[in-house]
């Protein structure tokens, strides 16, 4: 069973962190790619620019953001890929941008990950 983990991709990599995965559809600013020490960039399963756009990470959106984005990801044949391939790693770290770090689709991906393992 993998063990899903997010961080924001400001922070340090580390050797628990596993297969790191940035999860956000833009690349996030001032990160350059060494320091980000990617493995996949996976901004096909990230929400798509119209629910991103409608969230604008307003923590009072975050309930419905939740429901959609987790709507996207059953019907996102690239979702499914991506969890095939990370079950093959112990630790799966996915890696996002926002400031905020208890609304942001990471957390969303993670529950739906966990919810379909």
């Amino acid at each position: 069973m993998t063990t899903y983990k997010i961080t924001r991709i400001y922070e340090s990599a580390t050797p628990r962190d596993g297969y790191r995965v940035l999860v956000d559809r833009l690349w996030p600013r001032g990160i350059s790619k060494e320091h980000a020490a990617l493995d996949e960039w996976a901004r096909d399963i990230a929400p798509t620019d119209e629910l991103r756009h409608w969230f604008h990470h307003d923590p009072e959106k975050f309930t419905e953001f939740s429901a959609r984005y987790k709507k996207e990801l059953d019907t996102n044949p690239a979702a499914a890929a991506a969890k095939n391939a990370w079950s093959n790693h112990p630790v799966v770290t996915l890696l996002y941008g926002a400031k905020d770090t208890e609304h942001n689709q990471a957390v969303v991906l993670k529950q739906w990950l966990e919810r379909t393992q």
